[in-house]
């Protein structure tokens, strides 16, 4: 049996706005459009999909998996953005970044306040969390 996550709904107020501003810190390709969604296409085949939603929107979190080298241009696109960024999902430690299992890792909010994350390791893969984050 093989189970893959194909896709999932992220709600945000404006659909395009939110996809493109996602697309363009992880430096993916121009969102589709697909019935009432903005899709934004993942290097896995799975997909963000997002929904237009004029209720409260609870944040979620999305986390990438990203290499060495995506990591470090959308780290220096964070930067140049003048994105807040942290090393931990609290937010106590701001303009750092983490090494959690040997890797790297960082967290930001996006569009509606779903909070983003990326790392270069799984969780779990490799060494424990350094507790220091750089910046």
């Amino acid at each position: 049996m093989t189970v893959e996550l194909n896709h999932t709904l992220v709600h945000v107020r404006d659909i395009w706005s939110a996809a493109r501003e996602v697309a363009g810190v992880l430096g993916l390709a121009e969102p589709a459009s697909y019935g009432p969604f903005a899709v934004l296409s993942l290097d896995n085949g799975a997909s963000l999909d997002f929904l237009e939603d004029t209720g409260e929107i609870q944040a979620q979190h999305y986390a990438f998996l990203v290499g060495e080298d995506d990591f470090d241009a959308i780290w220096a696109r964070i930067r140049e953005q003048g994105r807040q960024f942290w090393a931990d999902p609290f937010k106590q430690q701001p303009g750092r970044i983490n090494h959690g299992d040997g890797g790297r890792g960082l967290y930001w909010e996006g569009p509606d306040g779903h909070w983003l994350e990326i790392i270069t390791r799984p969780y779990g893969s490799g060494a424990q969390d350094d507790e220091q984050g750089e910046g």
